[in-house]
């Protein structure tokens, strides 16, 4: 039976590679991106994350199976934690009674390798605590104090913990709605590129992101363990991180952390 998935930042990279999989297997695209998808919107805003939400309903008729939450930001940008949390965090949360109108609802937020990585702790914690005006003043002092590498890192730490939590919370898996996380090591995607081209930083990316089990991965590569998390059959799967990065975390974090 075709099903209706959501999935953000359906344009590019690893979402277009999701929509791809998934309208091969018969399913309907909902895609939201700030351009060439079904729903335009700028998800780096508030404004922007209740219009998406809001169209999507709209187009949804109020039912949706799966939501996949691929849209984000790398770099140094002061928006990137808005888009990389609070552009799934809001999103999925306004999607939750959709959601539940559905016989086997799925939730699946990509979150990063890098997460493993040391992390700006004060913004970490105002990304749990759904502070806007905190997080605004950390992105603020984690450029201005040059750490802003740590930008990224932590904005895919704090969707982690907010998947877990969330997965285990009221009205989620006692409703039947499975969140999970999909954690990428390094991707060839066109926010990689930049990073490929420039012999010095890819010897960096290489140190910090070993991934011995071959290579780099293709979006088609974490499309497909997508695709398995959004099934109707996964049934029992929720709360968990999980690596798709050719063997990175375990290389990094060692046998014992599990």
């Amino acid at each position: 039976m075709s099903r209706l998935v959501v999935v953000t930042g359906a344009a590019s990279g690893i979402g277009a590679a999701v929509r791809r999989l998934l309208e091969e297997r018969g399913d309907r695209v909902l895609g939201v991106d700030l351009e060439g998808t079904e729903v335009i919107a700028d998800l780096a805003t508030a404004a922007g994350r209740d219009a998406a939400v809001a169209a999507v309903l709209e187009q949804s008729g109020g039912a949706v199976d799966g939501v996949v939450t691929c849209a984000g930001l790398s770099g140094v940008a002061p928006a990137l934690p808005h888009v990389n949390f609070f552009g799934t965090t809001e999103l999925v949360a306004g999607l939750r009674g959709a959601l539940s109108a559905s016989r086997a609802p799925r939730v699946v937020v990509i979150g990063s390798i890098s997460a493993t990585q040391p992390v700006d702790q004060p913004l970490v914690d105002a990304l749990l605590a759904a502070d806007v005006a905190a997080v605004t003043a950390a992105t603020a002092a984690a450029l201005a104090d040059r750490r802003p590498q740590q930008l990224y890192p932590s904005s895919k730490s704090a969707l982690a913990q907010w998947a877990r939590r969330t997965a285990v919370s009221a009205g989620w898996a006692d409703a039947g709605i499975p969140v999970n996380v999909v954690a990428p090591g390094v991707v060839l995607t066109p926010m990689s590129e930049a990073l490929f081209g420039d012999p010095r930083m890819k010897k960096v990316m290489d140190a910090a992101v070993p991934m011995p089990l071959h290579g780099y991965s293709a979006p088609e590569d974490v499309a497909r363990v997508i695709g398995f998390l959004l099934s109707p059959e996964t049934t029992h799967v929720t709360g968990q991180v999980l690596y798709v990065d050719g063997g990175a975390e375990a290389t990094l974090r060692g046998s014992t952390h599990f």
